[in-house]
């Protein structure tokens, strides 16, 4: 990513103090094996997941994920694992199988508890209109996951 292309410019955006937006920044450091994010902020590192509407019409309608986007896919549910553990104390699984056209399934179990199925599509397009927006995206799985949960909690322990 040049510095020219980045839409977010900085850490003025109150939502990267949440803790999805932290536990995403190391997740994200986590998969950086050449310290490439060394020294970068959390807005930039978290920079490639808005997909702006100019971001969009770049991409062409059909194509195959690269390993940069599919690791950040695995990256978003990763994270939304970690807050899992950390609200249930009960270890999280995420489990993502991708064709090498971009679709898929992302599944969370728990135990022996699926608490989480989503079915992913032009994976090569992965991102979200906002950083807001994909904390709104991440509160939601990870509230109806620990509902389940708190509703199986006999299976999530097995």
């Amino acid at each position: 990513m040049n510095e020219a292309a980045a839409v977010l410019t900085g850490n003025e955006d109150p939502v990267l103090e949440s803790e999805f937006m932290q536990e995403m920044v190391k997740q994200m450091r986590a998969i950086d094996t050449y310290d490439t994010y060394e020294g970068w902020t959390p807005a930039r590192i978290l920079d490639p997941f808005v997909m702006t509407k100019e971001r969009r019409q770049e991409i062409p309608v059909i194509g195959d994920p690269d390993e940069i986007t599919m690791s950040r896919v695995k990256a978003f549910y990763n994270a939304i694992s970690s807050l899992i553990e950390k609200e249930c104390g009960l270890m999280a699984i995420p489990m993502i199988n991708l064709s090498h056209e971009g679709f898929g399934r992302a599944v969370i179990t728990v135990g022996k508890l699926v608490v989480m199925d989503k079915t992913l599509r032009d994976v090569h397009r992965f991102g979200f209109k906002s950083l807001s927006k994909m904390k709104d995206e991440a509160d939601k799985l990870l509230s109806v996951a620990l509902e389940i949960i708190g509703k199986h909690s006999d299976v999530a322990g097995l």
